[in-house]
């Protein structure tokens, strides 16, 4: 006599089921762009089996596993600053500490992002140098 199991019908093709479900789960995983292409992908198939002390019976259990890609990192810059003697960040959007840019609605933003409302207020920051009087 041979052994021969069918997982298409094993368990009421619960083992097939499950197989199939990680199959897709790793499928997705690769198609994910943010996944690196090369990272290898597992399917692990797992039967343990249990006899019965006559050992006329032997109850076994389905697991399937799979192993994915973790996505990529991603980072980012934080600037540092104090409030009321706590240490905060924020996300530094400009490039360069101190830097207001455009940001992508065509607003001027601080180094943070945060849009600057007031046209007046960023040009208090100016300081025209040529109506300063030397020291000379």
């Amino acid at each position: 006599m041979s052994t021969k199991i069918d997982f298409n019908s094993f368990a009421d093709g619960a083992a097939s089921e499950k197989i199939n479900r990680e199959i897709q789960r790793v499928l997705e995983n690769i198609d994910d762009p943010n996944t690196d292409h090369k990272a290898k992908r597992t399917v692990t198939l797992t039967l343990t089996m249990t006899a019965d002390e006559k050992r006329e019976l032997v109850t076994t259990d389905v697991q399937v596993k799979s192993k994915l890609a973790p996505a990529k990192s991603v980072g980012s810059t934080l600037i540092l600053g104090h409030d009321n003697g706590k240490v905060v960040g924020a996300e530094l959007k400009s490039g360069a500490k101190g830097q207001t840019y455009w940001n992508e609605d065509g607003e001027l933003a601080e180094d943070t992002g945060e849009v600057i409302e007031d046209e007046e207020a960023g040009e208090e920051k100016v300081v025209d140098f040529r109506k300063q009087k030397s020291s000379k």
